[in-house]
């Protein structure tokens, strides 16, 4: 077994009915192959019910739209967040008591912004916070007298930047840009907070996302956060072994589904990470229980 399926399986058998998944795609471009694993990934585990047979029960996953970044997001990026996952027919729970887990709900971080500003003044109250008006390229010539700039975090056109200890992966990261509109970091940690997340499984490439925000809990002392079971799957490289990128105009899903190519690409690469053989999501499941459950129970 390679080390990507043992750690997936460690990981899906730590999950229960009670527990909540969440795929939360950015719509500020079409997406790519990597968007389409990691939806697939989130939705294996959150239908892997631990037994030697399918069963109706599974875990709640729930779909967010990180749609912070007003520039970039279109509504036909939104729309092709749904109909990817609908090509893939992969569904999701309603974040309220709706009966249908295929309808188009989804939590929209746009209208939440009042909850992350929450989060900001709790920060602020702990004197965790400095202002800044330095670009992440301007960032190297401060070096250690980054903190030093005498600017109050009332001021116009700041970014507030919280300390971090020495060595961190994102040293000082942004928790407020400098448009005012709190950063990614914040309105993650709250939204997966708030709605009771237990277990998140997201891309290698954000692993020192994962620090960032277990960072915020630890510094605001909320222990069920930390308590988030997470799992960083592996990237999908382009021609050139550069990362994926829905701004660079990576090959599109659409493209794909426009061209009449199927979805089996996307379970196919998802069974190779797990060892598994499929092309449907309902397939992939069926083998995931059978060799990591009812095999291993025969034995």
């Amino acid at each position: 077994m390679n080390t990507f399926a043992q750690d997936f399986f460690d990981f899906v058998r730590t999950i229960s009915p009670a527990s909540r998944l969440r795929m939360a795609p950015t719509p500020s471009g079409f997406l790519h192959l990597g968007n389409a694993l990691n939806f697939t990934l989130n939705w294996l585990a959150a239908n892997f019910s631990g037994g030697c047979t399918l069963e109706a029960s599974r875990a709640k996953i729930l779909l967010r739209m990180d749609d912070l970044d007003s520039g970039r997001k279109r509504p036909e990026y939104e729309t092709d967040i749904f109909e990817t996952l609908n090509w893939l027919k992969l569904d999701w729970d309603s974040p309220v008591n709706q009966e249908s887990p295929t309808n188009q709900s989804a939590i929209l971080q746009s209208t939440r912004i009042p909850h992350y500003f929450k989060i900001l003044e709790r920060l602020r109250a702990q004197d965790l916070l400095f202002a800044c008006r330095e670009s992440r390229r301007e960032l190297e010539s401060f070096g250690s007298a980054l903190r030093d700039q005498n600017l109050s975090l009332d001021a116009p056109d700041v970014a507030w930047r919280i300390k971090t200890p020495p060595n961190f992966p994102l040293p000082d990261f942004i928790v407020r840009r400098r448009d005012g509109i709190p950063a990614y970091q914040v309105a993650s940690f709250a939204d997966d907070l708030e709605f009771g997340m237990t277990h998140i499984i997201r891309g290698a490439d954000l692993a020192d996302s994962t620090a960032a925000q277990r960072f915020l809990a630890q510094v605001l002392s909320e222990d069920k956060f930390l308590a988030i079971n997470f799992l960083h799957h592996p990237l999908v490289l382009g021609e050139a072994d550069e990362k994926l990128s829905k701004s660079a105009g990576s090959t599109a899903l659409k493209t794909m589904r426009e061209t009449g190519i199927g979805p089996e690409k996307v379970f196919q690469t998802v069974g190779q990470w797990l060892m598994l053989e499929g092309d449907t999501g309902d397939s992939l499941l069926e083998a995931l229980h059978f060799k990591y459950v009812c095999h291993v129970a025969t034995k």
